[in-house]
């Protein structure tokens, strides 16, 4: 890719999984968007079908334009795989999907987004998983919660909406002495916090968010860190070691050693993809591949800036508490510190002295900011999460996940910062008043 043994993200983002075009010499990464490819032969479609050698056979299941996405975004994050799906959502629901079935279990954080935990807690229970919830404050919850068929543990690194950074280092390290995987979801902080450096085995995006940073596409990822020893347990994790009579009886950790160590990116692959069709667009992927190409000088803005109106809000009279790491307590702003590098993220949440009403009325008031059902654009935007993206949970639900009925959500965005300030100062005014 570069003359460097180890490149920076910066680079790397620019660069990883593509050079140029071999047909016409383009340095775009191209948008195929086809459905199907031409087999040289017979016997070539079935070498692809027999998973004897990598390539193209169907736009659901693999496409050129995506590969180039999976290829990068794996480079970023020191992983050995990537598989582009249709959605965030897609991505956890994939990742669980995996490694578990039904009559299994997984152990999840409570700090979730309201999606995810909906997910947990009512969609895949009714699939015969169960999901059980932990506090992350102490990471031995997660060995406490755990059985014999636990098959993976789940987190936020830089949970929405409490923001406190989960401790991936002390539960990863716990949950090898196990045998159990951790999977993070790291759509909150990417560039910011390597996951897979700290001892998670999967991680798992929105590319939505961030990493397309435009609001224009709907997409999700999931790397497979490749440093995950799944042979090893082979009863922990049955579905990667037990011939899988949906292909042929392949066993997965053995039908992936001439690929690499992609056990768990194949299984999802050629199995859940191409059986339950989340497959993402190629021309969302081209889109994502412009986000990511400005990432690591978006995140960089975004932290400036969430923080600097952290230390505003802080500040104000009509603000009782911001949740921002720099305002955490000390365990949690030590946690982050650890985690994360070059930032700490642009979402931030405040209550006001006044209460939920005043936190509507503060939403309705402002003008450059976004009322919107995201994060991670490049414009900032701004929530109210009990009565929108965590609505379906319960007032107790809603807390365990940091939701108070007076939260307000702040993306913070790309626009100066004294602009920012100053619709934030008006919209804060007419609340008071």
């Amino acid at each position: 890719m570069t003359a460097s043994d180890n490149p920076h993200p910066e680079t790397i983002c620019l660069h990883a999984g593509f050079d140029h075009d071999p047909a016409t010499g383009a340095v775009a990464p191209p948008i195929y968007q086809t459905t199907s490819y031409q087999f040289e032969d017979t016997e070539h479609a079935r070498r692809l079908f027999a998973l004897e050698e990598p390539g193209n056979i169907y736009t659901r299941i693999m496409n050129p334009t995506n590969d180039i996405l999976e290829k990068r975004i794996a480079a970023l994050e020191g992983g050995a795989a990537g598989l582009a799906v249709s959605s965030g959502q897609a991505a956890s629901t994939l990742s669980i999907q995996n490694i578990a079935r039904a009559g299994d279990n997984v152990v999840s954080s409570t700090d979730l987004y309201g999606g995810t935990w909906n997910l947990f807690n009512h969609t895949l229970p009714q699939q015969g998983i169960e999901v059980r919830f932990v506090d992350p404050a102490d990471p031995e919850a997660f060995r406490r919660a755990s059985d014999e068929k636990t098959r993976a543990w789940y987190a936020e690194t830089l949970p929405n909406p409490k923001l406190q950074v989960f401790p991936i280092s002390e539960v990863a390290a716990i949950g090898r002495e196990m045998g159990i995987p951790l999977i993070v979801d790291n759509t909150a902080a990417p560039v910011l916090c390597k996951p897979l450096e700290h001892g998670a085995a999967v991680v798992v995006y929105s590319t939505t968010k961030y990493i397309g940073g435009h609001g224009t596409s709907i997409g999700g990822m999931i790397i497979d860190g490749g440093n995950f020893p799944w042979e090893q347990h082979p009863e922990r994790i049955p579905l990667l070691n037990q011939p899988d009579p949906s292909y042929h009886g392949a066993v997965w950790t053995e039908a992936a050693k001439p690929l690499g160590p992609i056990a768990y990116a194949l299984k999802a692959r050629t199995t859940l993809l191409r059986d339950l069709g989340c497959a993402m667009s190629p021309f969302n992927a081209f889109l994502f591949i412009q986000g990511l190409e400005t990432l690591p000088l978006r995140m960089r803005t975004h932290s400036e800036n969430a923080r600097q109106v952290a230390d505003y809000l802080a500040e104000h009279p009509a603000v009782s508490r911001v949740i921002y790491p720099t305002h955490q307590e000390p365990k949690f702003r030590e946690r982050a510190d650890m985690h994360l590098r070059g930032g700490y993220g642009g979402l931030l949440g405040f209550e006001l002295k006044d209460g939920a009403a005043a936190g509507r009325k503060f939403i309705e008031q402002l003008k450059l900011f976004y009322h919107v059902a995201n994060i991670g654009d490049a414009r900032s935007l701004a929530i109210h999460p009990a009565t929108t993206t965590h609505s379906q949970l319960s007032e107790e639900e809603q807390l365990a996940t940091g939701t108070s009925p007076g939260y307000v959500r702040l993306s913070i965005g790309l626009e100066h910062i004294d602009d920012i300030k100053a619709d934030l100062a008006q919209a804060l005014e007419a609340a008071r008043g």
